[in-house]
């Protein structure tokens, strides 16, 4: 098993369009995946067609007052479960940092999960700040994809969140996680800006770079809004393919 964040501490950039059809990619390629929407907002949760709920998010887990396998529900989609995300999720940031442990609390819940589950993949969606949930993501992950868009101030957030990711590794707080893959996403290409963008990630962290590009896509931002992957939405269109791509070269990565 393997835990992966989805991580990116700026909002808009494809992070949780990126979970869900990561997640939906790798099920219907026979892998057993659960996917854990750890942001109050609850995106991947709409996004795949269910429904927010306070008693079946991280919350109580978090908090000790409920099992996380309890909180696990099916999709549509065969192989892929869910932990939904809800609202509550955004007081939990209280509750745990007046905890000593608050940082490895996420970490072990998936360690005993593990002993009863026997997911290949783990899917942490993550806010889009940089909080206790987003960190604790980070000290719970063995490996960390960036979702990056093809923009400017995309690559002054890429270097805060590098930033925060060392931060928890130096710090020994959990899962020494390794910064595994930068996606690029929103990538258009009749403009020099995403180009000169990809070129710059490409200098900088030539191992991590994904060949795989997401494009600005009309179909990729419609399907959350129908509960659906892009698979589902637009089987042919551009964002299913560079989503399969992904999902094949990340597939790759691990063999």
């Amino acid at each position: 098993m393997k835990i992966i964040a989805i991580a990116n501490q700026k909002g808009g950039v494809g992070k949780t369009t990126t979970a869900i059809n990561l997640s939906g990619a790798l099920a219907y390629r026979g892998k057993k995946i659960l996917l854990l929407d750890l942001d109050p907002q609850a995106n991947a949760t709409s996004g795949l067609g269910e429904e927010a709920t306070s008693e079946g998010c991280m919350y109580l887990p978090l908090i000790g007052q409920a099992r996380l396998e309890d909180n696990i529900i099916p999709t549509r989609i065969e192989n892929l479960s869910l932990v939904p995300g809800d609202m509550d999720l955004a007081g939990v940031e209280i509750e745990l940092a007046q905890m000593p442990d608050y940082l490895s609390r996420l970490r072990q819940l998936l360690v005993e999960l593990e002993k009863t589950h026997d997911y290949d993949y783990i899917i942490l969606d993550t806010p889009p700040s940089l909080g206790i949930l987003m960190t604790s993501a980070l000290a719970a992950a063995d490996e960390i994809v960036i979702p990056l868009q093809c923009e400017w101030f995309g690559l002054e957030g890429l270097a805060k969140i590098v930033h925060i990711i060392e931060h928890v590794r130096e710090a020994g707080i959990g899962s020494p996680a390794i910064l595994e893959g930068i996606l690029m996403t929103m990538y258009d290409g009749r403009t020099n800006l995403s180009k000169q963008v990809v070129e710059e990630v490409q200098n900088y962290f030539p191992e991590q770079l994904y060949k795989a590009i997401i494009p600005r896509s009309i179909r990729i931002g419609e399907a959350p809004s129908y509960g659906l992957t892009i698979f589902e939405h637009d089987r042919g269109g551009a964002g299913a393919i560079a989503y399969e791509q992904f999902a094949e070269e990340f597939l790759k990565r691990r063999s």
